[in-house]
């Protein structure tokens, strides 16, 4: 091999890698209502996605996603994104998460992470932690823990992408 093949190989391999780092893994979740869905084929037909880990005993976790839900409406009339909230309460716990969803009428998608297997395969330490995903499902920004307003910074993102 010539030199010039070597480094055409050698890039695509670097922006393979780059493109793998970008999508989501695929790891099986249930629903609320114990459905499975695989996150490799979570989509938006091409409009952004906002996926926030979070737990039912997590406050900081809670207020953003109560946040969120106020203008969600706006929000995906405007841009047309979609909300993944994914609880990483634990079996013991995950009996909490539907009353809460209940009794707050979020009005975003809702996944159990119950063995935080995607939690480990996102490389989430802690949350709140929120991703945000292009239309094409490569992940663009990323944000750990939650103050008053950060989903303004959010929002600002997601009209960049839309723009």
């Amino acid at each position: 091999m010539n030199k010039n093949t070597i480094l055409i190989l050698f890039l695509l391999l670097i922006g393979g890698a780059a493109i793998a780092q970008n999508s989501l893994p695929a790891v099986e979740l249930k629903t609320l209502d114990g459905q499975i869905v695989n996150t490799s084929t979570l989509e938006n037909g091409g409009k952004p996605i906002v996926i926030s880990f979070w737990a039912t005993w997590c406050s900081p976790c809670k207020r953003e996603l109560n946040n969120i839900n106020d203008v969600y409406e706006d929000w995906f009339e405007e841009t047309g994104v979609r909300v993944i909230a994914i609880s990483i309460d634990d079996a013991r716990q995950v009996y909490k998460v539907g009353p809460y969803i209940e009794g707050v009428a979020w009005e975003f998608d809702v996944l159990l992470d119950t063995n935080s297997d995607f939690k480990r395969a996102m490389n989430v330490n802690n949350v709140p932690f929120t991703f945000l995903l292009d239309g094409n499902g490569n992940i663009v920004y990323k944000h750990n823990n939650y103050a008053e307003g950060d989903e303004l910074e959010l929002y600002e993102k997601i009209l960049e992408l839309v723009n």
